[in-house]
């Protein structure tokens, strides 16, 4: 059953900078609708949220008939009035919507599963469906440029698509996922590039399209603004597990042997992880020893000697072994490893002139 809405009329119009006497508001238990091609106002959403559980059980005939509401979180005021339902239907008159083609009834039901799409009302799907455009991407294409203003915000509907910063992977997306939203909507540029890893194909829309989507669709707003929070919790998380660790950087700055040396000398003790174009390496050390080292399918020495080889990706220290670990025995000496390593990456080097 289609969830009741309660009616208001704006009686008093006191500078409010976007609502006007005379418009309609109505409030349901998903969300506030305002006035047609006027803004939603997130205070004036807050206010009546406040009235919504103590209205919803409770008939216009029930309340006195001049009973006023007022929102004044901001320059302006306004005040209102609930009213019969009879009476909004009569001043907000539903206009026929165009039905979509066959290729937008196709669309809307291949991504009628999307957690967007979801978040849409049923009388906003073709007007939403048709700002989308398709468009195929080939493997290995780099369609979101880290430094660069986004101009487009994406719908994944098919392929594998990593976010990347510096070569270092920072997010894998697919089916259902949305990109390009973070430099947009945020005003920024794109904190990293977005790439295409197979052939994929995508949903795009104008910035400047959805902006007006937005705008007049407040479900599209809350489902954006957790989207927000979410990605930015993420980032904010992933910034306090680097702070909170001994060292961080990239390995351009400091390759692998240099690392390893600095670990050694200062006799550290931990879990050195380096987040590598192939995959993630991990190195334990005791006192500055080597006790344990994983790359790959690789481990021990071989797993040593690959790392060294490595130029690009992203470090991370972090203090502190678990008590099985602090008994484990070294698997090797220190500098016989590294000699070892330094030696076989200069022949590999001099194998590929």
């Amino acid at each position: 059953m289609k969830p009741p809405k309660i009616h208001f009329r704006i009686v008093t119009d006191n500078n409010c900078p976007l609502y006007n006497e005379g418009d309609l508001l109505s409030l349901s238990a998903k969300t506030l609708t305002c006035p047609e091609n006027k803004e939603t106002c997130l205070i004036l959403v807050r206010e009546m949220t406040k009235l919504l559980f103590e209205l919803l059980d409770r008939s216009p005939e029930e309340e006195a008939s001049t009973k006023v509401y007022s929102c004044s979180g901001c320059s302006g005021l306004i005040k209102f009035q609930r009213i019969p339902d009879e009476l909004a239907r009569q001043d907000d008159p539903v206009s026929p919507e165009q039905p979509l083609d066959p290729e937008g009834e196709a669309l809307l039901t291949e991504i009628s599963d999307f957690p967007i799409i979801c978040a849409v009302p049923d009388v906003e799907l073709a007007n939403v469906i048709r700002c989308f455009r398709k468009e195929q991407l080939p493997a290995n294409f780099t369609f979101i440029n880290k430094g660069r203003q986004g101009i487009y915000l994406y719908l994944i509907l098919s392929g594998d698509i990593v976010v990347s910063d510096n070569a270092l992977a920072i997010a894998h997306l697919g089916r259902g996922d949305i990109c390009g939203e973070m430099s947009y909507l945020g005003g920024d540029v794109a904190g990293a590039d977005v790439k295409t890893v197979t052939k994929s194909e995508v949903l795009s829309i104008t910035g400047d399209a959805f902006s007006q989507l937005l705008d007049r669709i407040p479900e599209l707003q809350l489902f954006m603004a957790k989207i927000l929070v979410q990605r930015l919790a993420k980032s904010n998380a992933s910034h306090f597990n680097v702070f909170d660790a001994c060292m961080s950087g990239w390995i351009r700055e400091m390759p692998p042997a240099e690392l390893f040396q600095v670990f050694h000398m200062h006799q550290k003790t931990g879990v050195l992880s380096l987040d590598l174009p192939l995959g993630v390496a991990k190195v334990s050390f005791r006192e500055g020893c080597v006790i344990n080292a994983q790359y790959r399918d690789m481990t021990s020495q071989e797993a040593i000697f690959a790392m060294l080889k490595e130029r690009e990706g992203r470090y991370t220290f972090t203090s502190g072994l678990s008590p099985e670990e602090m008994k484990a025995a070294e698997i090797g000496d220190f500098m016989m490893l590294l000699m070892e390593g330094i030696k076989r990456v200069d022949e590999s080097a001099e194998e590929g002139k």
